[in-house]
């Protein structure tokens, strides 16, 4: 029988969603990204900007002198491994790995990304200084959409949970070949080749399905240092050398498997939150209105929010209505709508692409931030709002995390 569910436990459903959920790894970073902004201006703000942008006292690297270095060049190289693990396991065995089940997802995140570097051109105009942050709004932030997606339960048809997962794979992989090709300074080839060699090194071994972890980690950081040196930004080592793991492991797991398994919880936990309170913190002394809808935070933000949805949504309609791909089984077009909408939390990787664009620019990188959490915020506000009026699914009348 039944029994009705008290009223304390309806009043704390939304409560316990946020904890086991996939909204969890998302609530995170907004508490780190509301914690940023608090610590950048408080009365600790002083400490703020020491922590992260103090010169060390001692480092083994000269190249990373701050924290801040140190987390974006290093700590963020551990999440772009766990990235490309998850990007070779998923095109080699999971939801992208038939040409039929890539159609649908590739060409929506090449329009979700093309859209909002459109969108983020035609508002910056003509500024040349301005147009080096034109991937900015291009990426999708994976813990974030996932997380506010997660806030309805049940409600959302499971293809546009897999839908949206697949397109912010896909995204991650544009959003590295972007890093790579055009956020590169001036290559060092000697570096460069060294790299290679290492990069040989481990398609050898993985040729040869060496099943141990220790001979391709030691690998992976003398890659990663290697990188650092070449003028290639020094993440995508990260990517590299996670594609040169082998699928082949000593028991029914794969390695690239048991190896993301094992890493995700910390870059989902650890890294991306530490990276988040590292670069989200923005002084708003003296900041007024003129400078929140200057040209690069309004490029930023309409490309994250507008750019974005009209990017997927008509790629998908489009997909659909000539037969090219079908549209998510079971999913209504306000719901695609409504996740299209939340393609357009960019806060990671858009912080990220941001330092890049702008290094050495600390007043645009601060209006590139504004830009980006406001774009975010609009992004998950609105999507969330669309998919919970627009639910039609029966699991609608109760909530999963009520038993």
């Amino acid at each position: 029988m039944n029994q009705r569910p008290s009223g304390i436990r309806l009043v704390f459903a939304p409560v316990r969603a946020l904890f086991v959920s996939d909204a969890s790894a998302g609530i995170l970073l907004i508490l780190v990204a509301i914690a940023a902004m608090l610590a950048a201006n408080s009365p600790l703000a002083g400490e703020y900007e020491q922590l992260f942008y103090g010169e060390l006292p001692w480092t083994p690297i000269p190249k990373l002198y701050d924290m801040h270095l140190w987390i974006n060049d290093g700590l963020m190289a551990l999440f772009f491994f766990v990235v490309g693990l998850e990007v070779k396991r998923e095109w080699i065995e999971g939801q992208l790995s038939t040409a039929e089940s890539r159609r649908l997802p590739i060409l929506a995140a090449v329009a979700g990304m093309a859209v909002p570097a459109l969108v983020y051109v035609g508002v910056v105009g003509g500024d040349a200084e301005l147009m080096r942050g034109w991937a900015i709004p291009a990426a999708t932030d994976i813990a974030f959409a996932m997380g506010v997606l997660g806030l309805l339960g049940n409600r959302c048809p499971a293809s546009l949970r897999l839908f949206l997962l697949t397109v912010a794979i896909v995204d991650d992989i544009g959003a590295v070949m972007v890093i790579a090709l055009f956020y590169t300074a001036q290559i060092k080839l000697g570096w460069l080749a060294a790299a290679g060699a290492v990069v040989v090194a481990m398609m050898v071994l993985n040729k040869m399905r060496v099943a141990r972890y220790w001979p391709y980690i030691l690998l992976a950081l003398v890659l990663w240092y290697f990188v650092l040196n070449s003028g290639i930004h020094a993440t995508i080592a990260g990517v590299v050398a996670a594609l040169c793991i082998p699928m082949v492991g000593p028991d029914d797991q794969t390695m690239v498997e048991r190896m993301e398994h094992g890493l995700a919880p910390w870059s989902a936990y650890l890294i991306v939150p530490v990276f988040g309170f590292a670069n989200a913190g923005v002084p708003l002394a003296g900041m007024g209105l003129e400078q929140v809808f200057a040209p690069l935070p309004l490029a930023i933000a309409a490309g994250l929010f507008v750019g974005k949805q009209i990017g997927i949504f008509s790629a998908i309609f489009v997909a659909d209505k000539i037969g090219f791909a079908p549209r998510p089984d079971q999913a209504s077009w306000p719901e695609i709508w409504g996740v299209s909408i939340l393609c357009g939390i960019g806060f990671t990787m858009s912080l990220f692409i941001s330092g890049l664009a702008f290094t050495g620019q600390q007043l645009l990188i601060n209006e590139a931030k504004i830009g980006i959490l406001l774009g975010s915020l609009i992004s998950a506000i609105v999507g969330y709002t669309i998919l919970r009026m627009s639910a039609q699914h029966p699991d609608d009348m109760r909530s999963p995390y009520i038993d």
